[in-house]
């Protein structure tokens, strides 16, 4: 199965110490990649180096455990969509604007909706956006 992986989902794979009630979710959301694919907006590598050098700074980890991690997820089957930018002051400004969401969290509910693809998240925000445009979320029924 494909599907659209939030930043906040993958992030959990690297500290889930963040939100432990979602590490279940994260956990098979990870699983069904081995057999699955996963698709982000081109800029979900860098919110998660943002999330990395702030993780750093405060000492929380290791840059040899950021490298672990950035190892990982580099190994998966996630493919990056190349037309966030194009999408940014057209569609994900509408669905921001329309949803009260940040532009970054729009992103990936233009994702979702553009490819008719199930959504991984853990935001809660995003998740009503979503439900109420129509998205599937991932892992539920």
């Amino acid at each position: 199965m494909t599907f659209v992986l939030d930043a906040s989902v993958a992030l959990l794979w690297f500290v889930p110490q963040t939100n432990p009630k979602g590490i279940a979710y994260a956990q098979a959301t990870l699983m069904a990649l081995k057999e699955g694919q996963a698709v982000v907006p081109s800029l979900c590598a860098l919110e998660i180096a943002n999330v990395i050098t702030k993780l750093e700074a405060k000492g929380i980890v290791e840059e040899v455990e950021s490298q672990r991690f950035v190892a990982l997820f580099a190994g998966l089957n996630i493919e990056t969509d190349l037309t966030t930018g194009v999408q940014a002051l057209g569609d994900i400004l509408q669905l921001a604007r329309r949803f009260k969401l940040s532009a970054y969290d729009a992103t990936y509910l233009e994702l979702s909706m553009r490819k008719g693809l199930p959504l991984a998240t853990l935001d809660t925000d995003l998740t009503k956006a979503a439900i109420t445009a129509g998205v599937a979320i991932f892992g539920k029924p």
